[in-house]
């Protein structure tokens, strides 16, 4: 039988972390999270510019986590 952890096994940088990645995230090593953003801004959306404000940005993604639980309802 192989063995579990409440702990993500990748976890990134994300604008509504839960309280688990953000556990998860401060035991990375710091040269680990400068990695992780690193590879996280190579994506091509960190490339596309926006007239969004950082609020709406993070209104818009409180919103997703606000309806994920009714998805697996």
């Amino acid at each position: 039988m192989s063995q579990t952890t409440d702990k993500p096994t990748r976890v990134i940088p994300s604008a509504a972390p839960t309280e688990a990645d953000l556990a998860a995230w401060a035991d990375l090593p710091r040269d680990e999270q400068v990695r992780r953003y690193q590879e996280m801004f190579k994506h091509a959306d960190c490339n596309t510019f926006t007239t969004d404000t950082p609020d709406d940005i993070l209104a818009a993604a409180r919103k997703r986590v606000a309806i994920r639980p009714q998805l697996f309802d």
